[in-house]
């Protein structure tokens, strides 16, 4: 057995070392300094309680991308140097980030040992390569990321740094290769487990929905599928789950090979980055296929985040997360016994509270950021809660889930058509949202993104926005101006969320304009960047009249998106004359 001793290493601290709404991201070459991943690592065990971390189980693994490997090495000498007793490492350092959350919660060692939380290393949905981005954060024992009061520690501890413990003789461990690797150190035994995170995973996913019936339904020579993985670790749980599992056949996967920079793609399941995928749906603008599949589903670098589109349909995440509400109960077993309640991140449309309104189930409006789902799902308070920005999930983890959303709609699709299968005409993903909308109502929807714009611009952008709501006289002045058929706003504030939890505040997060008719804009600054600021402003109006539901979003949006722009004075504060994104 090979024997390893433990060094101090001197060190001095970096400025920003601030973990956003999922961790720290930087890019490549940030993260490659002498110490600066050291430094953040080192700050995240002195801010756990010593029992999670001396004699612990952690898990240490991501998407995949660039300097992933390395991070690995690194991340595993100093666990040994802090006492950490094992640590579970996913085969190729791949391992979805909800696959990570449902390994911390369901994953038993021989020994009986669980895990007491996760080094998980992602930049989600931003490119990856050696020029890109890198990210990390820190999930707790319960699956989800590691709450406020502890990442406020974390940065804190990245202020003062000066010394990190690191087992730098310990031999690097090859993760290509499944099996324990057992070391010896100063306080005892130090074993490194590389495993296949995809078998967890899916024996959790069996215990959710009815793979038979996914089966049927993939089976219909009337229904065709595609998935699309953006060359990120979606792709490894792809083939497992909807080929050799539900029997889908191998050519309806996309980009399902994983690649540290994601092909040269931006790993963001949308309709400007999810190219082929679009392209394949008949929703491009070049496109001529004249025969779309009935279902295609996209996933971003470590498949948290998912896509749902129907042949030349897109799906909105706000539809997405309430349509999956309003069906869970018939179409999935998990929630056969009912649903606890469901939430929404602040900047999602409203249409979850609709069908909460219309289903009497409790209901959440909360930050960005799934820890804040994280802390009503422990609390046995949701079951089902998602994001406009393509994330959804259930109380399964701790986080959201892309491949979990996917199954979810495979299992409507399956419960809508299980007597017409052999039937002339299956019910598509376009009549299934259109039957919601004539129930509840649209909101249509739309997010505009400036990205990487100067931080403190934005930060001024933001600031008017505040100042201007002490007087919502002169800012309906000003609207009337702007559009003279858009409602009166009668509310505005800056979004400020008390946890029913555990009481903790969140304050900052976002600015919120409410208009007469139930219409929203939402102004908000993003944490995911890993350079310079973005900006989301939210649009969004409520239509009830079923013989209006049919519209053209952008069309019905117009007048709303004029007053947002002009309220704002977007260009005039980022230069920009148009969003990066549009989704």
């Amino acid at each position: 057995m090979v024997l390893f001793s433990v060094t101090k290493k001197a060190t001095t601290p970096f400025d920003g070392q601030k973990p956003g709404t999922s961790g720290l991201r930087k890019k490549v070459t940030v993260f490659q300094q002498p110490h600066y991943l050291q430094n953040f690592v080192q700050s995240t065990f002195n801010a756990l309680p010593a029992d999670k971390v001396k004699g612990a189980t952690i898990v240490v693994s991501g998407d995949g991308r660039y300097f992933s490997k390395d991070a690995v090495q690194i991340i595993t000498k100093m666990a040994a140097a802090n006492g950490v007793r094992r640590v579970w490492v996913g085969q190729n350092s791949l391992m979805s980030t909800p696959a990570v959350s449902a390994v911390i919660r369901e994953r038993i060692a021989a020994d009986g040992s669980k895990a007491t939380g996760a080094f998980i290393l992602t930049a989600s949905h931003n490119p990856g390569g050696p020029t890109e981005d890198f990210g990390i954060k820190y999930n707790m024992e319960n699956g989800g990321p590691a709450p406020e009061s502890v990442t406020d520690k974390i940065f804190s501890n990245t202020k003062t740094i000066t010394e990190y413990l690191i087992a730098e003789d310990l031999p690097d461990v090859d993760i290509s290769v499944v099996g324990v690797t057992s070391f010896s150190g100063p306080e005892g035994p130090f074993d490194v487990d590389v495993f296949d995170s995809t078998i967890d995973y899916i024996k959790l996913m069996k215990t959710i929905f009815d793979f038979e019936s996914i089966k049927k339904l993939l089976s219909s020579p009337k229904f065709t599928f595609c998935y699309d993985a953006l060359h990120g670790v979606a792709g490894n749980y792809a083939k497992r789950i909807f080929v050799e599992e539900l029997g889908a056949d191998e050519s309806s996967l996309l980009n399902c090979v994983p690649k540290e920079d994601f092909g040269g793609g931006h790993p963001d399941p949308n309709l400007t980055y999810a190219k082929e995928l679009v392209e394949r749906m008949g929703l491009g603008k070049s496109s001529s296929n004249v025969g779309p599949p009935e279902f295609g589903a996209a996933a971003d670098g470590d498949a948290d985040r998912n896509m749902i589109l129907g042949k030349r349909f897109f799906v909105t995440p706000s539809d997405s997360v309430a349509i999956i509400a309003a069906n869970a109960v018939q179409s999935i077993p998990y929630f056969a016994s009912g649903l606890k309640g469901v939430a929404r991140s602040m900047p999602t449309s409203a249409a979850l509270d609709v069908v909460a309104k219309n289903l009497n189930l409790k209901f959440f409006e909360v930050p960005t950021g799934w820890k804040f789902f994280g802390n009503l799902m422990d609390a046995g308070m949701c079951s089902i809660c998602g994001e406009e920005s393509f994330g959804t999930g259930s109380d399964h983890i701790r986080e959201k889930d892309g491949i979990w959303a996917v199954l979810a709609w495979l299992s409507i699709l399956a419960f809508k058509n299980k007597d017409n299968l052999g039937g002339d005409k299956l019910v598509t993903v376009e009549d299934i949202v259109h039957q919601h909308w004539g129930t509840y109502g649209r909101h249509y929807y739309t997010r505009y993104d400036y990205e990487n714009v100067d931080a403190g611009a934005a930060k001024e952008l933001m600031a008017n926005l505040v100042n201007m709501q002490s007087s919502l006289s002169d800012v309906n002045k000003l609207i009337k101006e702007i559009r003279s058929d858009v409602s009166d706003v009668v509310a505005a504030d800056e979004f400020e969320y008390k946890d029913p939890v555990d009481s903790s505040v969140s304050k900052h997060q976002g600015i919120r304009y409410l208009f007469g008719d139930g219409s929203r804009l939402v102004f908000r600054l993003s944490g995911t960047g890993s350079v310079g600021a973005t900006i989301r402003v939210y649009i969004e109006q409520y239509e009830k009249d079923s013989s209006k539901t049919g519209r053209d979003s952008q069309d019905a949006l117009s007048p709303l998106v004029d007053v947002a722009l002009k309220l704002s004075k977007i260009q005039e504060y980022t230069g920009r004359s148009a969003p990066t994104v549009i989704t």
